[in-house]
């Protein structure tokens, strides 16, 4: 059996280094490294030995290049990175990510791309630097997505509004559903006079809880006709807020969007001295950490970010292994948190 006859320096250790210090070859050391059953158990075990002693760490570049695998996944977000980094949705999604991929040998790598006017973001995922991708925060128009079919596995958190040649595969709430739920509480609870600060109308989700939303006030015969878009921003919310008052002056319920946009309503109702929820309610949508952050707590839609995320990896993992018959669609549940605001 060889034995251990030495090593060299150890601030740079080498494959041929740990080959000297094992008493084999080369080729013996690069198989060991790459798990082939090829190798004795006693031979494996000298030279394992001999990788810890000298701190040897195999190169991820040369195995990636033997295996055809990066063990790498982007994360492409088509967004200003001021709204990722701001909004606690994204926080929330990709912790699921980060959580879900500890115990694999995939690495996540961030892309921001909010329209890749120079297609570096396709350039990127289509040059063999990921096996796969996750998409989040993608709008209609984000037409570069297209020229990423057929290049890596790719998953949307939330189904696409992008005009693809097959079925994408994605994780999502019944967006439609939580926003009749909503609507329906602040029905229930007496409001008659009821607006949506909605989101973005270039993104499936927030048409989707407008159409929610409408559904819910068609059916108990009270107008669906106030509705203000904003961007999912606080900022966005509170502008909406204010031009809610200013075209309807009797509201008595809001149903925002998300969460981060009803803290901007929340404010602009407090700078007018009008009482949440004596005046008016609000319902808001996520369940984020932000449904908390005001003395007023947040009546709201909680989408589970964090296991949508973790989804989206279980999703993108078997995608990648190969598992036949993997669905298409990935729906999570929701369900209405009710607090002080309505």
């Amino acid at each position: 059996m060889p034995t251990i006859t030495g090593h060299p320096e150890r601030h740079a250790p080498t494959l041929e280094a740990v080959a000297e210090a094992a008493g084999v070859s080369r080729a013996t050391v690069s198989r060991v490294v790459n798990g082939s059953p090829s190798v004795r158990g006693e031979v494996v075990e000298v030279v394992q030995k001999a990788i810890a002693e000298l701190g040897y760490v195999p190169n991820r570049a040369a195995r990636s290049l033997a295996s055809s695998r990066t063990h790498s996944i982007a994360l492409l977000v088509p967004e200003d990175v001021s709204r990722f980094f701001g909004d606690p949705y994204f926080a929330s999604f990709t912790g699921g990510l980060d959580r879900r991929l500890a115990d694999t040998e995939y690495v996540l790598n961030l892309v921001v791309a909010r329209d890749d006017p120079g297609r570096k973001a396709v350039r990127y995922v289509r040059g063999g630097n990921v096996d796969g991708a996750i998409v989040v925060s993608h709008h209609r128009g984000h037409d570069f997505l297209r020229q990423l079919e057929g290049s890596v596995p790719i998953v949307y958190g939330g189904r696409p509004d992008v005009a693809l040649s097959s079925a994408p595969y994605f994780v999502d709430v019944d967006n439609e559903s939580g926003g009749y739920l909503a609507t329906r509480h602040l029905i229930e609870s007496g409001r008659t006079r009821i607006a949506s600060i909605a989101g973005p109308d270039d993104m499936s989700a927030a048409l989707d809880r407008v159409a929610g939303f409408r559904r819910a006030l068609q059916e108990a015969g009270l107008p669906d006709d106030a509705i203000v878009h904003a961007n999912f921003t606080a900022s966005g919310g509170a502008e909406a807020m204010r031009t809610l008052l200013a075209r309807q002056p009797d509201l008595d319920a809001i149903f925002s969007a998300s969460d981060l946009m009803a803290t901007g309503a929340l404010t602009a109702l407090a700078s007018r001295g009008i009482s949440v929820p004596g005046d008016i309610a609000i319902v808001g949508y996520d369940d984020s950490p932000a449904a908390t952050w005001g003395e007023v707590g947040l009546t709201t839609v909680r989408q589970p970010s964090e296991l949508m995320g973790a989804t989206a990896v279980d999703v993108l993992l078997q995608l990648l292994g190969g598992v036949a018959d993997v669905p298409h669609e990935n729906i999570v549940p929701t369900e209405l948190v009710i607090r002080n605001s309505a």
